[in-house]
């Protein structure tokens, strides 16, 4: 019988096959941009973006002192984007003597399979193994898997959240500290696992007669719940401490907000809004964002979300309400949501073979689509992956 890590290898390593095959597609027909030249390499062309911040944080670290605008606003820095990432490359960088184009490349790409391995043996604790496989199917295959093999740090946090997932479906909580503290420093994900944490502890307390809740595990999960709380706090602490400005890290996340809104202040719960009246000025935004959320939150009560346990619906529900809170819905939201990752499971779950081979291809389809519109540079670009 082949072995399980050996099948998710494979669906591994072919998925990548069609995803460089569809970035090489683009970059063989990209022209000179601000990032590349025309008919880029592969590496080269994996360099756009953000990718390119993470290659600054990794030469240059961040700045003691905040670049400003000609009209007195904080500018677009590099405090946006955390340290695990870019700081793991330099490592290697100074360790190995190779490219950060190389490395950074390198590093993704284990760190997605990585990912697809643990999001395997996570599922197994929920569903059959054949289901099991074909959701790793669908998350090798997703429209947003290209940002697996590019230098951007998603590949990281998802292995670290897929990590953290498995750990906290096992109780592990001990050995969740570690992983949360690298993890809130990879992308902003210490205050959505906190709420997931605390909504863990009270789903365990409610249920502690048919599944005990000992003392001392009770310590242990919410000790971790505020500890992720912490962690997801830090780094905007840290942001303060070298720059001398309270503000730094929310100001600078909200630079990249002004060609949108123009420069307003961070009020939990209203950017959604925000980006309603600017994407569908008038009433009809609102109820579109009001059928979004309430279809969203609603799917997590049907039989197939059901299935993926308490645990992962917690999660899944807790960085919804995180994204609620604190992003602007625009081209990179499609990146945002690639946390949510383990409701491949849900979707994995329909046996039917004509309903399989269809969503594999909308989805091998949806990332032509997602290169097009946000990572390909088109000369008059907006909408950044």
């Amino acid at each position: 019988m082949t072995p399980w890590w050996l099948r998710v290898a494979v669906v591994w390593l072919v998925s990548r096959a069609v995803t460089t095959g569809i970035l090489l597609w683009f970059a063989a027909r990209q022209g000179d941009n601000a990032w590349t030249r025309a008919h880029p390499d592969y590496l080269s062309f994996a360099q756009l973006w953000d990718g390119t911040w993470y290659h600054i944080v990794a030469d240059s670290g961040y700045p003691s002192v905040l670049p400003m605008t000609a009209d007195g606003h904080v500018a677009e820095n590099a405090w946006a984007f955390m340290p695990a990432y870019p700081f793991l490359v330099r490592g290697l960088m100074v360790a190995t003597g190779l490219p950060w184009e190389l490395l950074s490349v390198f590093v993704s790409l284990v760190f997605s399979l990585g990912a697809a391995l643990v999001f395997y043996r996570m599922l197994r604790m929920v569903l059959h193994g054949e289901t099991a496989l074909f959701a790793v199917v669908l998350f090798c295959v997703g429209p947003l898997s290209p940002i697996l093999q590019v230098s951007y740090a998603e590949s990281m946090h998802v292995f670290l959240l897929a990590v953290a997932l498995y750990l906290l479906m096992r109780r592990s909580y001990v050995l969740l500290v570690p992983v949360i503290a690298v993890m809130a420093l990879t992308r902003p994900s210490g205050l959505a696992f906190a709420l997931a944490l605390g909504l863990h502890v009270i789903h365990r307390l409610v249920s502690k007669r048919r599944d005990p809740f000992p003392v001392w595990e009770r310590i242990l999960a919410v000790g971790v719940a505020v500890f992720s709380g912490l962690m997801g706090l830090l780094w905007p602490f840290v942001a303060w401490m070298v720059t001398g400005s309270m503000t730094a890290y929310t100001d600078t996340e909200l630079a990249w907000r002004v060609p949108y809104l123009g420069y307003r202040e961070l009020v939990p719960f209203t950017p959604w809004v925000q980006g309603a009246e600017f994407w569908m000025p008038g009433l009809l935004g609102i109820v579109v964002v009001v059928v979004v959320v309430v279809a969203f939150f609603s799917f997590l009560f049907t039989p197939w979300a059901r299935r993926l346990g308490v645990t992962l619906r917690l999660w899944i529900a807790s960085y919804g309400i995180y994204l609620l809170a604190v992003f602007f819905p625009q081209s990179s939201t499609f990146r945002l949501l690639l946390p949510m990752f383990p409701l491949a499971g849900a979707l994995a779950q329909p046996r039917s073979r004509w309903y399989r081979v269809l969503l594999v291809a909308l989805l091998i389809a949806g990332q032509w689509v997602w290169c097009y519109y946000c990572w390909w540079v088109d000369g008059y670009d907006w909408t950044p992956p």
